[in-house]
């Protein structure tokens, strides 16, 4: 008996440390970046004469609401008109929206999808262009971009970067999840964007207010079939060639934030889906990558394993508790001394406080926190709940709400 006793206990104390390390790594890890993040130096790009031609793609999956506005919008760039082209691709878009559209100076690209996904639409939109563009811009339907964002990616791509990534900021700050998904988006740009740029990796990318060389962008989107997360996909194939990924933090494109409970599920679940391909397809090609000296594919499989930061907040915060309450309310001596977990749990405290913009420090995102319990119980219970949801394409509606 004694000795299945120990033997019980040395599984129980194995896992302790397991969890423990995990959590302590993940934490170290986004507070590097976090840390590095504040070096982050914007690029001096000088501005050239050399004018590009750009295809300005914007997806529109069911977005009748919002994808004439945007389009207009996207016209509305202070760069040559004659050197750029929105081109919106129409999947499941209502005659009226067709309509409207048509009546814009756009190439207008209709598909129809059993299955609809980004990557097809993508694809079968450079297939349908006879035009050899330059570079290549990536919108989401609900995106605006900055009046100066063409001319700002066309100075960065003649400086001789292949793939940019803009800054992707909120343009509604409308509900609480709006708030929350703001600053956690703004969070991801410190860390994933400009913390790695400052340390020379490759920044990540978001899906959308993104620029590749035209090329690049057609001989990467063939082998692209991803449903959900086609720029993790992207990333991948990036780095497997040592393409550098550049960020632009002073370039700028507005984006539609989560407003409702129910649009925050479906989107994470989708995200979560995502990272558990993304890291079971790669894992093994990382550890290859590091031994060959490819740091960026490396780390863009380790980000597979970090946990998203509200989950890593949510769960470190609960499991600290757990070992404070044992510890100094019940007075029992654990394997694992409840200190490690409150060291753990400062440093990604301290994540979150350099991470975070100045703009977000006000009674507003204070209220909006009060949600953040709702949001992280939801996406725990996602986790339970991911199969098939990178079978089909989960749509998340736009178009602004009342509170």
């Amino acid at each position: 008996m004694e000795t299945v006793n120990q033997i019980i206990r040395y599984i129980i104390n194995s896992f302790e440390v397991i969890i423990l390390i995990y959590f302590a790594v993940s934490s170290v890890y986004v507070l590097l970046f976090a840390l590095a993040g504040h070096g982050y130096k914007r690029r001096k790009v000088f501005t050239s004469q050399n004018i590009n031609s750009m295809a300005v793609f914007i997806p529109a999956y069911k977005e009748d609401a919002v994808i004439v506005s945007v389009a207009k919008t996207a016209l509305e760039q202070h760069y040559p008109s004659a050197n750029f082209d929105v081109i919106v691709i129409a999947d499941s878009l209502q005659a009226e929206t067709l309509t409207n559209l048509k009546k814009l100076p756009i190439k207008l690209v209709e598909v129809d999808f059993e299955n609809s996904t980004k990557a097809k639409a993508l694809n079968a939109a450079i297939n349908s262009l006879s035009e050899n563009y330059d570079y290549a811009i990536i919108l989401d339907a609900d995106n605006i971009m900055e009046a100066e964002f063409l001319n700002k990616m066309n100075n960065a791509f003649n400086h001789g970067f292949q793939v940019v990534q803009a800054h992707r900021k909120a343009k509604n700050l409308n509900t609480s999840f709006a708030i929350l998904d703001a600053a956690s988006e703004e969070i991801n740009n410190h860390i994933f964007r400009k913390g790695h740029s400052a340390l020379g990796l490759s920044s990540g990318l978001i899906g959308s207010g993104m620029g590749f060389e035209y090329r690049l962008f057609q001989s990467i989107m063939k082998t692209v079939t991803a449903v959900g997360g086609f720029d993790k996909e992207l990333e991948f194939e990036l780095a497997k060639n040592n393409i550098t990924i550049e960020y632009l933090q002073d370039t700028v494109v507005l984006d539609e934030k989560i407003q409702r409970s129910s649009d925050f599920s479906n989107q994470r679940r989708r995200w979560l889906a995502t990272q558990f391909i993304y890291f079971k397809r790669n894992y093994k090609l990382g550890f290859k990558a590091l031994l060959n000296g490819n740091m960026n594919f490396f780390d863009k499989v380790f980000q597979m394993m970090v946990p998203p930061r509200i989950l890593l907040l949510g769960v470190t915060t609960i499991i600290t508790l757990i070992y404070i309450l044992i510890d100094f309310g019940f007075k029992v001596n654990t394997f694992i001394s409840s200190y490690y977990w409150i060291i753990t749990y400062a440093l990604l405290i301290a994540t979150f406080v350099l991470a975070l913009p100045k703009s977000f420090y006000n009674a507003n995102t204070l209220k909006a926190m009060a949600s953040m319990p709702s949001a992280f119980f939801r996406m725990f219970r996602l986790l339970f709940n991911l199969k098939g949801a990178n079978s089909k394409f989960i749509h998340t509606s736009h178009g602004v709400t009342k509170n």
